[in-house]
């Protein structure tokens, strides 16, 4: 039996993610690399070292694990470093990124023999939900096209430019002339171009052949460029759900509340600060205000938090105390947000290999929560 609750991850969804991906990098003569704020189950890296060959980094952290658990050295960007961190950063990096000018007049004297680059903001972005947007105004990543000098310093060799969020590859085509409005002077002077994450190729109705041929085109405008995409969500896309289970069903004033042994503040955060609405196996959602008919039901947490639910799910019977109720697609953006908000049990993380057998990567206990708080 398997523990519950727990996040599953899929090892032939994974491949599958990982083969387009793959495919994709080869026919567009791209690297397609992991973003770790995206998903960091080191366990499963031996999979994906079958495939691609190196990571994103947004910290020291996240660098020490690109280099001792996924084996190769990081591209790392962050908005700021800070003198403890960035002599253990650069030894954990190919290449660097910095946010501003004043961080590269900083510390690249600190940084010999990493690839340095900066982050540049195109002012541009189809990104509807502000909170993920990197463009909209005042946005504190990136420097603007007056910011930059005519000159580069000789030691940057690249652009990093990040606008997209789970977008499509036609938001990709759009994005990209007015990345080539903005910064085309200086591309003579760089080695490579980072193009960001949010680039969800994995999706059903992705239009694969438009980002090839799109690339492609890009290629012979300047052949010289090598570039770089570095998803996340693509990665971990529908390769498996969170599984919880009702512990109680409680109703005021006409509406029923199923409480779960899971919470989305702790365990899927985006559900509350996007909002994303996730999908629930078996049931139809209902979004917006709770919906009338019968076995319509909110989903709350176990937490004391009063905001920790959703709502709402009609489903095609009465929910039973002790029931499985699954959660969707929820290996990305999930396991790698997760906190012990108010002790709430924390899900087991396991794989479900392609051989049917199930390898339990990690089981959560109270010392877990206890060494958290110090």
């Amino acid at each position: 039996m398997l523990p519950n609750p727990c996040y599953i991850l899929e090892e032939e969804k994974l491949r599958r993610n990982l083969a387009l991906i793959s495919d994709v990098s080869q026919r567009a003569d791209i690297e397609i690399i992991l973003a770790f704020k995206a998903y960091a189950l080191w366990k499963s890296f031996p999979i994906f070292r079958e495939y691609i060959t190196h990571t994103t980094a947004s910290s020291l952290y996240e660098a020490r694990l690109a280099k001792e658990e996924f084996g190769s050295l990081a591209h790392t960007y962050s908005p700021a470093y800070t003198d403890e961190d960035i002599d253990e950063i650069a030894s954990c990096s190919s290449h660097l990124t910095f946010n501003s000018l004043t961080q590269y007049q900083r510390f690249h004297e600190r940084c010999k023999g990493v690839s340095l680059g900066l982050r540049v903001n195109p002012e541009y972005s189809e990104i509807e939900t502000d909170i993920y947007n990197p463009c909209a105004p005042g946005s504190r990543f990136g420097i603007l096209a007056d910011q930059l000098p005519a000159q580069l310093p000789a030691d940057i060799k690249g652009f990093h430019i990040h606008c997209h969020c789970e977008s499509g590859s036609d938001v990709f085509a759009r994005t990209l002339q007015h990345i080539e409005d903005k910064f085309s002077p200086w591309f003579p002077q760089l080695e490579w171009i980072n193009f960001g994450g949010g680039h969800l190729m994995t999706r059903s109705d992705y239009d694969i052949p438009l980002l090839i041929d799109t690339l492609r085109a890009f290629h012979d405008r300047y052949p010289h460029l090598r570039l770089i995409m570095e998803p996340g969500s693509a990665f971990g896309w529908q390769t498996g759900p969170l599984v919880s289970k009702v512990v109680d069903i409680v109703e005021n004033h006409g509406i029923r509340t199923a409480i779960l042994n899971i919470s989305f503040t702790c365990h899927m955060p985006d559900c509350l600060e996007m909002p994303y609405w996730p999908k629930v196996r078996g049931a139809e959602t209902i979004e917006g205000t709770y919906g009338e008919g019968e076995h319509v039901y909110r989903l709350g947490s176990n937490s004391c938090l009063s905001g920790d639910w959703m709502e709402s799910w009609r489903f095609d019977h009465e929910l039973q105390i002790g029931e499985e109720i699954i959660f969707e697609d929820m290996c990305h953006y999930t396991t790698v947000k997760t906190c012990m908000f108010n002790g709430i049990h924390h899900p087991s993380i396991g794989i479900l290999h392609t051989d049917g057998s199930f390898e339990l990567y990690r089981q959560f206990g109270y010392e877990d929560y206890r060494d958290r708080m110090c």
